[in-house]
């Protein structure tokens, strides 16, 4: 692979004697990994069933590699959620993270969406996810990707860090900043990282980094913790960007938290000149190299702010209910003014459909845009914010009656629906529903007519609705697959 001079340089530089082994690694294909929805499936059962070759991630509990000949994007199990393709280098940022179930978390620079999937997994559908993404198009493939997972308590924004940190001071229990960066690590990965790459960017990235990283301590309560990462080597973008953000920020701190084989320590030597240089703190830091361990080149940073004692913590938690109660009040003064009769018609049309399809249904508040009904995991106030997602998709509501949406078969279980038609997840019948055809079920059709849930080897996969023997197919098609 042909690199920039100037790319070249530094890194001989940098890395001395080293430098011959990361050269080489970029003669070497890109390793190939996914990661389990612990949410739908526990790992060690998907790789029990799985017709993939599978060896774990050392630093991703849900993590595996797969075989070069397998095409886990083609399986019926990718669109039903069970899985998510990503660079195993990446799922590092989260898994340091330490997301807990009940939690506020911010992933501020979310797109596509690996970051924002791995956080919910491990909340459990507890909490408050707020997955938020500057660029439409972007957001766009964020939101579905959070809908194709099944997450329940996320809500999808397209919103500037700036706008966010008015709206949301001193709010989030941990906050996760992905970085827009020069994508050096991705070079043999992403041809477009490569063609880009300039030293005017490497700096562009390094000044976009730290107005990303004001807004981000803006709004992480105190005691809480900031991930900074990016998948680059530019010393500027990494221990550089750490040591400008801690000597503007004196109350933030690194967190000491345990690497894994292969993770290299940060190196403070290599920190611009100024007042954050040789911080030996930054040691702390991890490096992944792509000669070192079987990933992309990334670089994380774990801050913690401080406060959030046991004294601060009772004090934010009433300050946080009450908020909370502004917050509630003002939904429902706003629900009153622009939609009463509307909401009510869909909350009695939802609970309609929930008595005669679900046994179980989802918690949450109730809110309705336009014709959609969606499910907040909590009040929050989102009136003037570019909003996507605003938690789970319950459906939609037209003319009287009410159509599930793609998203709520994705946050159920098979046992939670009262109907479900169930087809082998290699069957020629799921390949049939997933190209938008209509079925026969005649045997599910004796037991009654109505919404079902279509299940890929047990699995949600979608909807479907019974009459006479057949299977009306409500796989979105925008979504259909000519397969």
């Amino acid at each position: 692979m042909r690199l920039p001079a100037e790319f070249e340089e530094r890194m001989k530089r940098l890395l001395g004697e080293e430098y011959p082994a990361f050269r080489e690694s970029y003669e070497k294909g890109p390793y190939q990994a996914l990661r389990v929805n612990s949410c739908r499936i526990d790992p060690e059962e998907f790789a029990r069933l799985s017709p993939f070759v599978l060896r774990p991630v050392p630093w991703a509990k849900d993590g595996f590699y797969y075989g070069g000949e397998d095409r886990p994007g083609k399986h019926p199990w990718h669109e039903a959620g069970l899985y998510y393709i990503q660079e195993p280098s990446a799922m590092a940022v989260a898994a340091l993270a330490g997301a807990k179930p009940g939690e506020r978390i911010l992933d501020l620079c979310a797109a596509p969406g690996g970051k924002t999937t791995q956080l919910a997994a491990a909340m459990r559908g507890e909490g408050l996810l707020v997955s938020n993404e500057i660029h439409p198009g972007r957001a766009k493939i964020l939101s579905s990707n959070v809908e194709r997972m099944g997450i329940p308590n996320a809500v999808v924004l397209n919103e500037t860090p700036r706008r966010l940190a008015e709206r949301f001071p001193a709010f989030f229990d941990r906050i996760v900043v992905d970085a827009p960066c020069s994508g050096e690590g991705m070079f043999r990965k992403e041809e477009q990282a490569l063609l880009q790459w300039s030293p005017e960017n490497v700096a562009m990235c390094a000044a976009r980094q730290q107005e990303i990283l004001e807004e981000a301590a803006r709004m992480l309560r105190p005691g809480g913790i900031l991930v900074y990462s990016t998948c680059t080597f530019a010393p500027e973008e990494d221990e550089g960007s750490a040591a400008a953000f801690l000597s503007r920020h004196p109350e933030f701190s690194i967190e000491k938290v345990k690497g894994y084989e292969g993770f290299a320590p940060g190196r403070p030597e290599w920190a611009a000149s100024g007042r954050g240089a040789g911080r030996a703190e930054l040691a702390d830091t991890f490096r992944l190299w792509p000669h070192r361990l079987e990933g992309e080149g990334h670089y994380a940073a774990v801050f913690r702010k401080e406060g959030g004692g046991q004294e601060e913590a009772g004090e934010r938690e009433a300050a946080r209910a009450g908020r909370e109660g502004e917050i509630a009040r003002a939904g429902r003064e706003r629900g009153r003014e622009a939609f009463p009769a509307a909401e009510k018609e869909a909350l009695r049309l939802y609970q309609e459909f929930a008595r005669e399809n679900l046994k179980k249904t989802p918690e949450g508040i109730p809110l309705l845009f336009g014709e959609q009904l969606y499910l907040l995991p909590c009040a929050l106030n989102l009136k003037g914010l570019k909003v996507l997602r605003a938690g789970l998709h319950l459906g939609t509501v037209r003319k009287g009656r009410f159509e599930p949406a793609h998203a709520l078969s994705h946050a159920l279980r098979a046992e939670e629906a009262c109907r479900t038609v169930d087809f082998a997840a290699d069957s020629p019948e799921i390949r049939a529903y997933l190209r938008g055809e209509s079925l026969e079920a005649e045997e599910e059709g004796r037991r009654g007519k109505g919404w079902a849930l279509v299940l890929a080897g047990g699995y949600p996969l979608g909807w479907g609705k019974l009459a006479g023997g057949m299977l009306k197919n409500h796989y979105p098609k925008g979504l259909r697959l000519s397969i």
